[in-house]
Formats: C-alpha cells, structure tokens, sequence
C-alpha cells in the first residue's frame, strides 16, 4: 500500500524537510516539504535521489559479521554479542583507553549519531577518537573556543536579514555552505540581492557562488588571513570600527590594534594578490552596511593559519558591531545541547589536554586529527582495537588509502 511519510533528511547539516512516498517499507519517491518551516519545499539533487539510495543494491539492511573469513548477514543480537567478544577481551588485557573510536561526518547529521557517541566513547575509556571535523573545520572550533570559551559557540550569518555579506572560502551555491545549517542557501543569497543587499566573495575561483556576486574578490590561495588582518587594519586606521552593544564584553580591543599596525593592505598586497584599493574598499563596504556579516568555510579552515583565519572573521564581526545582532553573525540555537553562548576570552576551553601516542598531536575538543590515524594503525602498542562510525576510513582518511 502506498503512503506518505515527513521525515528529516540525513544526508547533510541543512535538515531539509522531506515527503516520502512509501510502497510498504520502500523509498519510491522523495520531494521536499512545502510546509517544513525551516526548507520550506527546497530539496536538493541528494535528497531527490533517496528512492535510488534506498533501492541501492550496495546498501545494508541487515548487519554482516565475519565468518571464516567471509562477512555473512546476522542478527543484531549476534552483531552485538561479536562486537562485545572483540572489545571485551582486549579491555580485559590491556585495560581502558585500548579500543579507539573514528567518527564520520554523517554522526553530526542525525540526532542520534549527535547524541550517543559520547556515551559510547564513555563506556569504553578511551581518549583515541579521531575525526572528519579535523580535516575541515577544527580550526573554527579552536578560534571560538578560545575567544568565546565554547567551541561550538558558532556564529553563523542571518542570511535571511542581512544588508551585507562577505563570505570567505565557501562555495553554497554548489555545496549549500556548512557550519550554518542553511536549506536553499543558494535560494537565500539570490534574496539577499533581491532585497537590495549585497554579495562579496574571496574566493581564488571563479565559483559558481563568486559568479552571483556584487564582488569577487580573487585572492592567492592560503593567504586569508592576511588579507583578513588588513582589512581589520584599515577599520582601525580609518576610524571605522563600531563595536555598539558589544563594547562591554570585548577586552583586548587596543591589544589587537597594535598587533595589525604591521598588516597594511599595502604590505600584505603583493602576498594575497589583492590591490590596496580593494581591501580598503572591503573594509569600508562593511562598515558602512546597516548590518553585515563575515561568513567563511573550508577554504579558510585547510590552509596554514586557517585558525588565526578563522578568528579574524569574528574579529571583524566584532569590530563591525555585527556579533549577535539581527542581520548580523547570531549564535544559534542547539538542537541537542545547551545553546552555545560566550563565556569569556579562553575561559572553559583548553587544548592539548592529552596527545596521540605515537606522534604527540595534540586533542581539540576531545578529538585527535584523523590524519594521525594510520601511523596509529601501523605502530604496535597500546592500540589493539577499533570502532568506526559513519565513516569508511580506509578511503577517506589522509595516508590510509589502502
């Protein structure tokens, strides 16, 4: 019997509404949901595709469990007893801590892969986890962790009100933008410039998102940061900085000045590719906007100082006068948590607490980088066993290939 189903789509951060067609337990047809408030009907290509997803002959429906050398369909009842009779044993031996845990990226895409890794991680001691979120975005995690003392506090665009973007190493007119949870971004930029708001990409291609921009601004790769401190640079030399409601819970204002006195949109010039004018002129455009926000994603995150970039954005917002203000960079609210909010500059967040055994990295938010796994994998000792969720490490971590 056919039937229809609201679900969430799984398949990235954007929880897209979705309307299921159903042919008793099968996926025949996928749209997106009209009356969803948050996508409000917007369905993108992957989400479209979940009929073919669930027919994937590819895909599991039962667990598999290895048996002579061969993986054979099980039960859940005989896939948990197999795993318990893998970890137990080395717990046993070896002790707590012996059995690392590798999360993928789909665990930040549903409420249960949010919600129980952590209690998983518990129950088995262990301080060896290692995950995708250090292969794009720890340093945004690591630059609000030390300047609001939370490293989830994220602040993310009011896309939907504001007068002025600048955004920074992101492609969302392709990938829909991450770390924002933004259904149709691409929908809600063309708005932007509907309503008479503008767009400013810094972007070394001419993605399809800079194509859409007022201005697009091509910068050499790797260089965020300095253009980001120029631009701060030139807030300060002009007198253009308004930090308005924020100027009674921001230290160090006169700190920072001093540090970017160097950072001249002359002197970082011939390093970014970026004429003097320009950044100048970013820095006025921002200033001069009712509201704005500072927007930036991967490509500013895999890049020498993607952390000291990462910071300069919020430094930018705050200097602006646009943290945590309507059409500005707002603080969301959590699904699964408490909704992160400032605590203070370095307060409640601390790095290096513990290190990977076998080359020292050390952990960010309680995850060490996925790209110390394999030497982990291939040095006998401490490391006897391994859990693996959402994530097929073989192929997708750096030097596992195998």
């Amino acid at each position: 019997m056919t039937r229809t189903a609201l679900r969430i789509c799984p398949l990235c951060e954007a929880t897209c509404g979705l309307t299921l067609t159903l042919d008793g337990s099968r996926v025949t047809a996928a749209r997106g949901d009209r009356d969803d408030v948050f996508s409000r009907g917007f369905i993108c290509p992957k989400g479209a595709s979940f009929g073919a997803l669930d027919a994937d002959p590819d895909r599991l429906r039962a667990p598999l469990v290895r048996r002579g050398g061969e993986l054979r369909e099980a039960s859940w009842e005989e896939a948990f007893a197999a795993v318990a009779d893998g970890i137990r044993p080395l717990v046993e031996r070896y002790g707590p801590g012996v059995v690392g845990v590798v999360l993928g990226n789909p665990n930040v895409h549903t409420v249960a892969g949010a919600l129980y890794p952590p209690v998983l991680i518990g129950a088995l001691g262990t301080r060896a986890v290692f995950t995708a979120s250090t292969l794009d975005q720890m340093p945004k995690h690591v630059s609000s962790g030390l300047l609001f003392g939370d490293a989830n506090a994220i602040p993310v665009p009011d896309l939907d009100r504001t007068d002025h973007l600048l955004l920074i190493g992101a492609n969302p007119v392709e990938s829909n933008g991450s770390l924002c949870t933004a259904p149709d971004f691409p929908g809600r930029l063309k708005a932007l410039r509907a309503r008479g708001g503008t767009l400013t990409v810094i972007d070394p291609r001419r993605t399809r998102t800079a194509k859409l921009a007022d201005r697009h601004v091509a910068i050499r790769p790797g260089t965020d940061a300095l253009l980001l401190a120029a631009v701060a640079h030139v807030l300060f030399e002009e007198g253009l900085t308004d930090l308005g409601a924020l100027a009674h819970h921001v230290e160090g204002v006169d700190e920072l000045r001093a540090a970017l006195r160097d950072f001249t949109p002359e002197s970082v010039a011939p390093a970014c590719g970026v004429d003097a004018a320009t950044t100048r002129a970013l820095a006025r455009e921002l200033a001069a906007a009712p509201t704005a926000a500072v927007y930036a994603r991967i490509g500013s995150c895999t890049v020498a100082h993607g952390t000291l970039a990462s910071w300069l954005v919020d430094v930018l917002n705050v200097l602006t006068g646009n943290l945590d203000r309507p059409g500005g960079a707002l603080f969301p609210q959590a699904a699964t948590d408490k909704t992160p909010r400032p605590a203070g500059p370095g307060r409640g967040f601390t790095l290096g607490r513990w290190r990977s055994r076998v080359s020292g990295h050390p952990e960010a938010k309680g995850e060490l980088p996925l790209a110390a796994l394999a030497e982990e994998i291939d040095t006998a000792g401490a490391g006897a066993g391994m859990v693996v969720a959402g994530g097929d490490t073989a192929v997708a971590g750096v030097g596992t290939v195998v």
